[in-house]
């Protein structure tokens, strides 16, 4: 009797299905979650599958990034996706407990061990609407091509400015001035070696 009751509550069981694998053919990023097109490993086709991420973090998996699938109430109908993972762009060679925020084209963030930052992009822009500060104790910036300033107290491209005067002033003044030196000494030519 009892391996009746135990061949049927395996039956029950086996007809509820449990998470599986898919891959991702496309994703509907435009709603308040998004929503995914896919199939799954047995062939089966996933539409509208609801992509769950973590508060304050989002993406748009490629076509082809796999899926952790997960059916509601074990109903392939309304499964859910709640992990992906796209092997051919991960980061690799983390160390334990790096973390890195990636794209498929090579951009990269990675919060390293030993308290540092890394960053690889083309164009890294930051947009602070109140303040940007720095505080450290030393700065090195490298501009291959040139550099430019625009506040109140650096007048346009590569102009420094204190309020009284500008750098470019300050060369003007000292490239034109001679020495009176008074008698028979006259005054002296401006200097040999222009600021």
């Amino acid at each position: 009797m009892w391996n009746r009751i135990d061949s049927r509550i395996n039956s029950a069981l086996n007809r509820i299905r449990k998470a599986f694998r898919g891959g991702l053919i496309r994703v509907n990023s435009t709603g308040g979650v998004q929503t995914i097109q896919g199939k799954g490993l047995a062939g089966e086709s996933l539409q509208d599958v609801e992509l769950f991420q973590h508060y304050g973090f989002t993406s748009n998996p490629l076509k082809g990034t796999m899926a952790i699938v997960v059916p509601v109430n074990g109903k392939t109908s309304h499964s859910i996706v709640i992990a992906t993972e796209h092997a051919s762009y991960r980061m690799k060679n983390l160390k334990s407990g790096e973390v890195a925020i990636y794209t498929d084209e090579g951009s990269y963030i990675v919060l390293k061990r030993g308290k540092i930052i890394e960053v690889n992009c083309d164009d890294y822009i930051v947009n602070a609407k109140n303040k940007y500060q720095v505080n450290t104790v030393s700065y090195d910036v490298t501009a291959s091509d040139k550099a430019n300033f625009e506040t109140p107290l650096l007048k346009g491209t590569n102009e420094v400015a204190d309020g009284n005067s500008t750098l470019n002033k300050v060369r003007e003044i000292y490239d034109d001035h001679d020495h009176n030196h008074g008698g028979d000494a006259g005054i002296t030519d401006v200097p040999n070696q222009q600021m």
